[in-house]
């Protein structure tokens, strides 16, 4: 990986490419081709890489990448496994995460999640949901919070072609309120999205 750099509107990566604040970018590759690693890159969750990842404030100041700081307020990621606590419900789960940032009211994680679900999943475990239906609880966990930057790991990997439109409408709809950029990574293209860039790796 060449240097790096993560700006207030912009990630830039020397020789690589440029990710734009507001725009859609869908970076696809076979399994173990480097998709999660470069999202973990930007994330600031690995320095496998040669090179430096910052941000630059509109003011023009310079921080690390990887300070909490930096994760609250820049970027927000969901996971490939997912990373949710199996004995909370679905809507613990997503509760817990806004307890963090403050960002969206009881009524709001409640209308995302019944968007994706049916509403006697709510109050269940997620042990006892399917894959695809804890895909899309870590959808909706990932949307309470800013971002500058939404990142996308697979998301839609084992949910069906209805349930993928329906995740995208209510991520599109976020990330277009909050001016946002948007990284999917997939096997293979995915038509969820209107992207702006397709890349393969």
């Amino acid at each position: 990986m060449s240097e790096s750099e993560v700006s207030g509107s912009d990630i830039y990566m020397q020789s690589l490419v440029r990710f734009e604040q507001g725009m859609q970018y869908m970076v696809s590759a076979k399994s173990g081709h480097g998709k999660s690693s470069l999202l973990n890159f930007i994330y600031g969750i690995s320095n496998a890489y040669v090179g430096d990842i910052a941000i630059r404030e509109d003011g023009g100041g310079v921080v690390l990448q990887s300070s909490r700081d930096f994760k609250v307020r820049q970027m927000s990621y969901m996971f490939q496994d997912l990373c949710l606590f199996p004995e909370l419900t679905a809507l613990e789960n997503v509760q817990l995460k806004n307890r963090l940032t403050d960002f969206k009211s009881e009524s709001e994680i409640e209308s995302m999640l019944m968007a994706l679900l049916p509403s006697e999943k709510l109050n269940q475990p997620v042990a006892t949901l399917s894959l695809g239906q804890r895909q899309r609880v870590a959808a909706v966990r990932s949307l309470c919070q800013p971002f500058r930057f939404l990142l996308l790991d697979e998301p839609f990997s084992h949910v069906d072609n209805e349930n993928a439109h329906r995740m995208a409408s209510l991520v599109a709809g976020e990330v277009e309120r909050q001016h946002a950029g948007l990284i999917v990574t997939a096997l293979d293209p995915v038509d969820q999205f209107e992207f702006d860039k397709v890349m393969n790796l």
